[in-house]
């Protein structure tokens, strides 16, 4: 990956590449964007000018070729982790290199979610140990290979679990020469602040409509299609290409709430229908806490588009619900100024549980009553 070839953000890459020309880079650097935003394409881009930096020739060819394969001896990676049948609690990211490498090469956009599931451990919550911590120390203090910048690339450092971060603050604040730490992530507000202190900042946007609408073309997506593909996406290209796969999440996602919609309206009046939301539940506690997350994130979307939808601002909507026999429209009214902050609030919550290893099953039942009496809220006359 090189800055020529990245998808937006060329302001915030040529600003970069210049730093690195003068040798002007500071030694740990921060890149903070939302999901799909092309954060680890931005980094890898980072890590292959650093160390091609210098190079002519048929060294230059045999750099690039190596950062291509994503095996240059002096560019190592950090990522989440979970544990499952072939992994132990004292794995590092070494142990997944060849996944890793499959990964980001298949998937320069994805997402946590994505990741887990590449590794077939989509149940899983996963964070970076201290026992990676330890590694990074004992790979940092090597020489360089080829006797240029070593770069530590930690893919979503939010990840860092409290005593890996706190191992690591002293090799951030003086690492070893020639050394640059590059970190990404989506929620800096899980990061320790002296954690984000040491590092420079970098905030990259979504995607541009028009850059997304021509990257889309490129691949040879028509034009039609990658136009509806950028205004669903919102700047996400992740979502633009599992919309394109048809392999989107939100497809689960919409057919979860389509199922609790029907239960909760027949809750009035059927005693019966509680069983369902139950069952419900039950279902949607299953899948793996990251999944659960992003489908409460979904939600919070949902019911937003609907108020917009209510208040006459459907051009501000974007999602496709296309569930048989589930009209959005009919749905809107349904969503009002006296039940749309509740309904947030109860949905924050729920998430908030969710991130704490709560019992799922619990906070979506009970969520899945919640909003069913709040569904039933009357709007003002």
């Amino acid at each position: 990956m090189r800055f020529e070839d990245l998808v937006g953000h060329k302001k915030e890459a040529a600003s970069i590449k210049a730093n690195i020309a003068q040798g002007r880079m500071a030694h740990a650097h921060l890149l903070l964007g939302p999901e799909g935003s092309g954060l680890l394409s931005f980094a890898l881009a980072m890590a292959h000018e650093l160390v091609c930096q210098g190079k002519t020739g048929d060294a230059l060819d045999a750099c690039r070729r190596q950062c291509v394969h994503h095996n240059h001896p002096d560019i190592h990676f950090a990522f989440p982790i979970v544990s499952g049948e072939s992994s132990s609690k004292h794995s590092v990211c070494d142990d997944f290199l060849p996944a890793w490498r499959e990964f980001i090469s298949s998937q320069p956009f994805g997402n946590l979610f994505d990741w887990y599931r590449h590794l077939g451990l989509a149940q899983k919550q996963g964070n970076i140990g201290v026992y990676e911590a330890q590694e990074i120390w004992r790979k940092l203090n090597l020489k360089a290979f080829e006797g240029g910048y070593k770069i530590m690339l930690i893919w979503h450092a939010d990840k860092l679990n409290t005593q890996a971060a706190n191992k690591l603050l002293k090799l951030l604040e003086e690492p070893p020469a020639k050394t640059v730490f590059i970190l990404t992530a989506s929620d800096q507000g899980s990061m320790l602040d002296t954690l984000k202190s040491r590092c420079q900042l970098t905030t990259l946007q979504g995607i541009g409509h028009q850059e997304m609408v021509d990257y889309l073309i490129a691949q040879g997506v028509p034009n039609g299609t990658a136009l509806r593909l950028a205004q669903q996406s919102q700047g996400n290209m992740n979502k633009a290409l599992d919309l394109l796969a048809q392999d989107s999440e939100e497809e689960v996602f919409s057919q979860w709430m389509v199922q609790w919609i029907r239960s909760a309206f027949k809750a009035k009046t059927q005693k019966s229908a509680v069983q369902e939301l139950m069952l419900w539940s039950q279902e949607v506690a299953k899948v793996g806490r990251e999944t659960q997350k992003n489908f409460l994130m979904y939600a919070i979307s949902f019911f937003r588009e609907a108020m917009l939808a209510h208040y006459g601002m459907s051009e501000l909507c974007h999602l496709s619900v296309s569930v048989p026999g589930f009209e959005f429209e009919k749905f809107v009214p349904f969503i009002h100024e006296n039940n749309i902050e509740p309904i947030t609030k109860a949905l924050d919550e729920a998430i908030y549980h969710v991130e704490r290893n709560g019992n799922g099953k619990m906070i979506l039942a009970d969520l899945a009553l919640q909003l069913t009496r709040l569904l039933h809220t009357k709007a003002s006359a």
